[in-house]
């Protein structure tokens, strides 16, 4: 981990969920909650937190990922919204700018929905709105459907080099990575399969940031155009040569457009 970041195992909700607070106590601006993408640790989102350091950031890792013990019994993405609820509740934060990515994102949606009054700015990267999403090409499709593919240490950092940054021309370092359980990588696989956005997208009224890249090849550009277009005043903003993971490929550039809809907040305090 980091020096910066306060490591710990709550139990919340039933489950034990291994986080990580980097900058803790940093009030002058909401904390953000940074929500990780499927089967990934949040390790490999430090480069991320330690680039804001005004301000707390938070993360935690999935039932059967990185640190956080297996589910016992599968769960849902609103289960999961509600766990987060919980965890912002057990932190004492009433409110939190939300940050999901990929897998993330659906989740931040569900939370944004379901605490509506807990979410202050949503920001929306490398996502889709479920199961109504546009599919990456069937190679991708076939090594997601594959848990053996990321469950061992070797061809998860393999296949995180060939899938989740397919199509970026800058490279990320993967060495954080861990593989996550059988269990764990299948029970957010099947989470998402049967969730969707779509009916309460165009209820969304917080201020909404959607980013993706063109080059993304796990999660088309497409998906970003939908969300934006659902989401009533929401923005867009398009990267290019990213990949899927733009934001730790071309972190500078992705911090310097999330500080700035982040901090809008302050500006108009």
């Amino acid at each position: 981990m980091t020096k910066t970041a306060e490591v710990s195992t709550i139990g919340v909700g039933g489950r034990r969920l291994h986080i990580a607070r980097w900058h803790a106590g940093k009030r002058k601006h909401r904390p953000l909650l940074m929500l990780n993408g499927i089967g990934m640790n949040l390790e490999l989102l430090g480069p991320v937190a330690r680039a804001l350091p005004e301000r707390e950031v938070i993360c935690f890792d999935m039932p059967g990922t990185g640190q956080s013990p297996d589910p016992v019994l599968p769960y849902t993405i609103p289960c999961m919204a509600l766990t987060t609820a919980a965890l912002l509740d057990r932190l004492d934060i009433e409110q939190a700018d939300i940050l999901g990515i990929s897998w993330g994102g659906a989740l931040a949606q569900q939370f944004a929905f379901q605490h509506r009054q807990r979410t202050g700015r949503l920001v929306l990267a490398a996502t889709a709105a479920g199961a109504t999403m546009v599919p990456s090409n069937p190679a991708m499709l076939a090594h997601l459907a594959d848990p053996r593919e990321y469950t061992v240490e070797r061809t998860l950092r393999r296949n995180l080099a060939s899938i989740y940054n397919g199509g970026g021309s800058g490279r990320v370092s993967l060495n954080a990575a861990k593989a996550p359980s059988p269990l764990g990588f299948s029970y957010q696989m099947a989470a998402f399969a049967s969730w969707t956005s779509l009916p309460f997208l165009p209820l969304l009224s917080m201020p909404v940031m959607v980013m993706a890249d063109e080059e993304d090849q796990l999660v088309p550009s497409t998906n970003a155009q939908f969300l934006h277009n659902a989401i009533p005043h929401s923005r867009i903003t398009m990267f290019k040569g990213g990949g899927h993971l733009f934001m730790l490929s071309q972190r500078d550039l992705f911090i310097s457009h999330l500080r700035a809809f982040l901090d809008e907040q302050d500006d108009a305090a």
